[in-house]
């Protein structure tokens, strides 16, 4: 039996998923980003409980298509960008669209019309949250970050920086190193 858990994008999240499926004594097959596979039916009883203690948590057990659906898309993008040592070469739509074996039309317009932006305009997002952490990490430069993350080019990456942030990468950096460094200095 599959639940979808929506909110759930962390290593964090899925730990504390599975010690509330311990406590009220659920076996599971897996526990992923949004979605754990319980080895048996669960009672409604059981359901509601589940639901009640992941609320707790920030989490909530989704119920309807729809939120189940963009909850996966979400969670497919997040694992794409966040979390794959490599971005799929093939283009994104065409891997999401394989990921949830649906049409890519289909779920972008339910992803538009239920969260108000594009899929693309999603996927941005994330891989501007991908590029700051990959800044403050400062192991990669602007060039190596932005062929790790397909862009064409590092102006491409620094103009949807600047668009998303409001800041280029370079001030960015050194915003983060002067705090870094006045922390140090407490």
């Amino acid at each position: 039996m599959l639940l979808y858990i929506k909110y759930m994008v962390s290593l964090r999240c899925k730990m504390m998923v599975k010690e509330e499926l311990k406590k009220l004594g659920m076996r599971y097959v897996f526990v992923d980003l949004g979605v754990i596979e319980i080895l048996e039916d669960i009672t409604p009883e059981q359901h509601d409980q589940l639901k009640i203690n992941l609320l707790k948590s920030g989490l909530e057990l989704l119920d309807d298509k729809k939120s189940i659906l963009i909850e996966r898309i979400k969670n497919v993008i997040i694992e794409m960008v966040h979390y794959m040592d490599e971005l799929p070469k093939e283009n994104y739509s065409d891997y999401i669209s394989a990921k949830l074996d649906y049409d890519y039309t289909y779920l972008s317009n339910i992803f538009s019309e239920v969260k108000g932006i594009t899929i693309q305009q999603f996927i941005i997002i994330h891989k501007i949250e991908k590029v700051k952490e990959l800044l403050l990490y400062d192991e990669l430069s602007l060039t190596e970050i932005s062929y790790k993350l397909h862009y064409s080019s590092v102006a491409h990456l620094s103009n949807q920086f600047k668009k998303i942030t409001g800041l280029s990468p370079s001030f960015y950096k050194q915003l983060k190193s002067k705090r870094k460094q006045t922390l140090e200095q407490m």
